[in-house]
């Protein structure tokens, strides 16, 4: 599992543009910038749609303040579902970025994956959010038991920022 101090590593992920699904590089999201990344389980999923999103939304100005560039909300999920999840809760008008980790590339890459045959939640990210400066993981937190969304919350996070 990623720490703080480790570099992430390089992922293609997906997000809608205006001509459809656009190919982006982690790396180019992170290089040089001061970024947000926090994940969730499953787009529309109750905590995530209830709780995890809308605290971005809230706090974004305070991260603003802090010289975060970008907020990316990752997701286990194809592009078209976080582009309209975006839609329905504000969160791409309020300038979060809804961007797609489809294949679970850059999940599995950093030790987030996880299985809930029982949910039918299978190969998704655990519930996290980072700060991530040119590339490197500054802060970190995760939550510990499923469906709470405390530390990785926009407030917690900018409580350990």
């Amino acid at each position: 599992m990623i720490s703080i101090g480790e570099h992430l590593p390089e992922a293609t992920l997906t997000q809608m543009g205006p001509n459809g699904p656009e190919q982006v590089s982690i790396s180019d999201k992170t290089a040089g910038r001061k970024v947000v990344i926090f994940a969730v389980p499953g787009a529309f999923t109750p905590t995530c749609h209830s709780a995890h999103v809308p605290s971005f939304i809230r706090t974004k100005d305070q991260f603003t303040e802090k010289g975060v560039q970008e907020i990316i909300c990752l997701s286990v999920n194809d592009p078209f579902v976080m582009a309209e999840w975006g839609k329905v809760t504000g969160a791409s008008e309020a300038g979060l970025s809804m961007i797609a980790d489809a294949e679970c590339t850059f999940t599995d890459a950093i030790g987030m994956r996880f299985d809930a045959p029982p949910a039918g939640l299978i190969a998704r990210s655990l519930r996290y959010a980072m700060l991530v400066e040119d590339g490197k993981v500054v802060a970190l937190n995760m939550e510990t038991q499923p469906g709470t969304c405390e530390l990785t919350a926009g407030e917690g996070l900018l409580d350990v920022i």
